[in-house]
């Protein structure tokens, strides 16, 4: 096993801790959350969550500590209207859609791939903290110790945090049978389960208000990420209102991202906000029946993590010599949303 799969490389959890820092919100964030309010405390605690989350899979995010950075609630559009629909709609169903081994075949040098805050359920805490009732809230991801690793980040348990979590992968028709994509103002094929007793998420489709994937897109063919995206429609409500959104890599202009081969020697896919525009509204849904926001931002600056590049650059390059195929371009992410009219 290499030291990469162990996280016991040189640039292990140890080299990163200098890079760990939280700005004012975060910082009253996660003090509100975990009960610390001692800064150095807080720093210790998040800490050792993350050498034990390292050992689950060796993230670079992980080890510079991406998942405490509150992307979705600070920058992500779309966000602030899913907390008011929410707020408003008391059986209202946000879904927190995520994957944590984003960068198995990612084109980027590691430190520049980003999962963030899905690894420990950061952004569904923070929803529920903005007014989110947290019994009608779901997390689903690829590896489950993520989500224990929240409780324990958080100092909770199931019972005192009773939000809810289905493991596996979203291809799989155990998780999840994709539904009809229904027009607004329809009536879904089912009622609305009772989420305590659900073993998957295909009981959801049509039924869940609010969407939320990011990073995750990006890990997919054009065609997965159009079934993807039949799937996230599927699940989402007719209610006019109900929304996706999310952020993911992106280009100028639709196509692969060539200066950097995956790790399987292919290319990643990444559309446009033109493309994307196109893809929502008028191929998932009927033209009309969404509006669709979709605008690019830099990965880093997005992160508000410039310290992060500059003291990873030796790392991410030496790894990106090995499969260049021309100099590394900064990554993109595309900050979009998809709302019923």
């Amino acid at each position: 096993m290499s030291s990469e799969e162990t996280g016991t490389s040189p640039h292990d959890a140890v080299s990163y801790e200098a890079l760990f820092t939280l700005n004012e919100p975060e910082l009253a964030f996660f003090q509100s959350q975990t009960g610390i309010q001692d800064a150095d405390q807080l720093k210790q605690h998040i800490v050792k969550v993350q050498t034990e989350a390292l050992k689950v899979t060796p993230y670079t995010t992980i080890k510079t500590f991406a998942f405490t950075k509150l992307v979705a609630s600070r920058a992500v559009p779309g966000y602030s209207h899913a907390i008011q629909f929410i707020k408003d709609r008391k059986d209202a169903i946000w879904l927190d859609a995520g994957c944590c081994c984003a960068y198995t075949n990612c084109s980027w040098p590691r430190p520049l791939c980003l999962t963030v805050q899905h690894a420990v359920g950061v952004d569904v805490r923070k929803a529920v903290a903005d007014g989110m009732t947290v019994e009608n809230a779901i997390g689903t991801d690829l590896y489950p110790e993520y989500w224990s690793l929240g409780h324990q980040l958080f100092k909770t348990t199931p019972e005192s945090y009773p939000a809810h979590f289905f493991g596996g992968d979203i291809f799989d028709e155990n998780l999840l049978k994709a539904g009809p994509i229904l027009d607004t103002g329809a009536t879904p094929e089912s009622p609305r389960p009772e989420l305590a007793s659900s073993k998957s998420l295909t009981p959801l489709n049509g039924h869940v208000s609010v969407i939320h994937t990011s990073s995750f897109f990006h890990l997919f063919t054009e065609k997965e990420q159009l079934v993807l995206a039949q799937k996230m429609a599927g699940l989402l409500s007719p209610v006019p209102g109900s929304t996706i959104f999310g952020m993911h890599a992106g280009l100028a202009v639709k196509g692969f991202r060539t200066d950097r081969n995956r790790r399987d020697g292919s290319f990643n896919f990444c559309h446009s906000p033109e493309s994307w525009k196109e893809l929502w509204d008028g191929v998932i849904f009927k033209k009309g029946m969404v509006k669709v926001e979709a605008a690019l931002r830099d990965a880093v600056d997005l992160l508000d993590m410039r310290g992060y590049k500059d003291a990873l650059i030796g790392q991410s390059m030496a790894d990106a010599t090995q499969r260049s195929t021309g100099p590394p371009s900064a990554p993109i992410f595309m900050l979009w949303s998809v709302t019923r009219l």
